[in-house]
Formats: C-alpha cells, structure tokens, sequence
C-alpha cells in the first residue's frame, strides 16, 4: 500500500525554486505540484485540491495577491507566500488577503517546511474547532471564557480577554495589526497600532513567565502578533 503523501502545490516562475524545493519536500514527504504561473497555478488548484499552497507574488501573468483573492473565493487550505518582496506592507497586504504566513527570498528550506507544518497543523485545528486553547501552561476556555495560568485563574478585563481570544483563534496564524483591531475594537480603531500595543504589554504581564521574552503572544515585527 502506497503511504499517503500531502500535496503542495508550489506556484512560482523561477525554475531554481522548482528544482531545489520540489526535492526537498518530496524528501519530507510530501507530493510537490508545479506550477509556473498564476493562471496554471489556480487551475491545478480547483483540480487537485492540495493539502497546502506555496504563492509566489511575482508572477509573470497576474500579481500573487491577485491570485491569492482568486483562490481564497474557493480554496480554504493553508496558503504560505514566498517572495522576494520585503515590504512591511507587502506582507501586510498578502496576510490580509487571506495568507496563513510570509517567508522572505532567499530563504532556508528547513524554515519554510517548519512554517508549512505549522500552517497545515493550525489549520486543522480550526477545522477541529477546538473550545480549549493551550500555550505552555496558559489555558483558554473559549466557550466558558475563562484563562488560567498554571491552574489557577487569569483575571482579564473584558477587552483583554477578547484580544486573547482573538490571537488564540488565530491559531497560530499571524494576524495583523488591522486584523486585530478591527476584530476587537471594530473599523473605525483599525490604525491605533499603540494602543494595541498597550494592550499587549497588560497581557504579557499577566501570562508570561517573563514578558520581556514572550511565549504566548509572539510579535512579528512591523506586522502584527501571533498566538504561540
């Protein structure tokens, strides 16, 4: 009997991508699928169904984010994006539009399969729609909205709790500054990234061991935070 081997789908038009990652991840065990173009790219997506997607944004005949938006309207996998622009904003907007992570041109390959396995285990999750969340010994009932520690409770204002809750139902997904704000405190707090950040600091102290080195809530610089 065949094993069963995890499809990815790897959309990108540089040949060298193709020939050093298909092996590598035929190596940890997984089936790659090439693609060298968006419009190629989408089809074998709807025909196939990977497990997970590797997005290039510069593409020769549509900009990934384009495709990305394109996939997202029938394709709920993990989708990583691989690309050589390093713009705050450009993984702002990818991450937006629906990417579960950014990995930066060049790149090391252990890292992107490290990121890929994330990805594929956080999404399950969330399919699994799972009531309690853990992080170490930081536990979060999400129906009974209560947090403790070690144990023994977690006193949160209403406002931190729904931060928490927000990062935790993540899953371990980035989300951005907009994201959260907009999620916690609606549209109109979209841009108050400092006040978010004060509400990170309250939260630090009361969950991790030592909040000047973070485990739970990780900050990824310039984009946003993510539940550890």
């Amino acid at each position: 009997m065949t094993a069963f081997r995890p499809r990815i789908l790897v959309i990108d038009d540089e040949p060298q991508i193709h020939r050093f990652l298909g092996p590598a991840l035929e190596a940890a065990g997984y089936e790659p699928i090439r693609a060298d173009d968006a419009t190629s790219g989408l089809r074998e997506l709807a025909r196939k169904a990977p497990d997970a997607v590797i997005l290039d944004l510069g593409l020769p005949d549509m900009d990934g984010k384009e495709a990305l938006a394109k996939a997202r309207a029938f394709y709920d996998g993990p989708v990583l994006i691989l690309s050589a622009r390093d713009r705050e904003t450009e993984k702002i907007d990818a991450l937006d539009a629906g990417a579960d992570d950014y990995v930066e041109k060049p790149f090391g390959v252990g890292e992107l399969l490290a990121r890929l396995r994330v990805a594929m285990r956080h999404r399950l999750r969330r399919e699994g729609a799972e009531e309690i969340m853990r992080s170490g010994d930081i536990e979060i009932d999400l129906v009974g909205r209560r947090v403790t520690r070690a144990g023994a409770a977690v006193h949160l204002s209403p406002k931190e709790y729904d931060l928490l809750a927000a990062l935790a139902g993540g899953s371990g997904r980035v989300l951005t500054h907009r994201q959260i704000l907009t999620a916690v405190w609606g549209p109109a707090h979209e841009q108050d990234v400092q006040y978010l950040r004060v509400f990170i600091g309250q939260l630090r102290q009361k969950l991790e061991a030592d909040p000047s080195s973070p485990g739970v809530i990780l900050t990824e610089p310039g984009v946003g935070y993510r539940f550890g």
